[in-house]
């Protein structure tokens, strides 16, 4: 019964050191992705990005969370000459990752006063978005395509306390996304969040 009440004691005190919070953050984003016999796409956009520390302590917390992005861009091409040719595009963009993240520093938990920090994690993700290639023997001929995949993803980035007490912070992280499916592409993005 000793060992029993000790176990029990020793698991309480385990989960209070283990305390919970939501945060959230929300910025810019600028992705590019490239696949093979494709041109390296470039799209910017609104990035809002909640997260789930489920394990806290100190200045360190390990978070799952699902920064979702979304963008729009658009192109218009015309050409006067011997052909007249005129093309336009609008493409729109959307990724969502699972990422479980390792927080230190600035940002990890809401009671932190650090001025710096950093995180590094993985996690598994899904991208949708278009991509222009090349027309086999059309010459020079560029068509576009939209385009959805699957892929492992990581990530890491800094945070910098802002405010008197740092309680805010600004994030600026890097990922990269290697799609599974869709011509296997390659998918960088960097992003600046503003932390709540």
């Amino acid at each position: 019964m000793k060992k029993i009440m000790l176990l029990a004691i020793a698991c309480m005190a385990g989960f209070s050191s283990y305390s919970q919070s939501f945060m959230h953050g929300a910025g810019v984003v600028l992705f590019v992705d490239h696949a093979k016999n494709t041109d390296a796409n470039g799209i910017g956009g609104l990035t809002y990005s909640p997260r789930f520390n489920f394990v806290e302590q100190d200045e360190m917390s390990v978070s799952v969370g699902i920064p979702l992005s979304i963008g729009l861009s658009g192109s218009y091409s015309a050409h006067y000459g011997d052909y007249e040719s005129e093309s336009n595009s609008l493409n729109f963009m959307f990724n969502a990752p699972l990422i479980v993240n390792l927080n230190m520093g600035c940002g990890a938990t809401k009671e932190s006063e650090r001025r710096f920090g950093y995180f590094v994690g993985a996690g598994f993700g899904y991208h949708y978005g278009s991509r222009n290639y090349q027309v086999l023997g059309d010459g020079n001929d560029r068509a576009n395509e939209k385009f959805s995949t699957v892929g492992p993803v990581a990530n890491a980035g800094v945070r910098f306390g802002v405010g008197s007490k740092a309680r805010h912070n600004i994030e600026v992280k890097l990922s990269y996304m290697k799609g599974l499916n869709a011509g296997n592409p390659d998918i960088f993005s960097v992003g600046a969040l503003f932390n709540f």
